[in-house]
């Protein structure tokens, strides 16, 4: 099953839960203070280099210039 963020609209509080695609829109309970009113964030995929340094870097297993063909 995926991985989901959520915000909960009564505290704020973000959370992350794995649900199915099926009930990924659905409203999640919120872990803190229980309220089922909660908005899916859009997730963003980030790597860093490695170095530690907290450089995003971004890789293709397409190879090539990066364009599209």
């Amino acid at each position: 099953m995926p991985l989901y963020e959520y915000i909960c609209q009564e505290c704020n509080n973000r959370f992350e839960k794995r649900v199915s695609f099926s009930e990924a829109d659905d409203d999640q309970e919120c872990p803190v203070c229980g309220s089922s009113r909660s908005k899916k964030q859009i997730s963003l995929f980030a790597s860093t280099n490695g170095t530690g340094s907290g450089n995003v870097s971004s890789s293709s297993s397409c190879g090539g210039s990066g364009r599209f063909t």
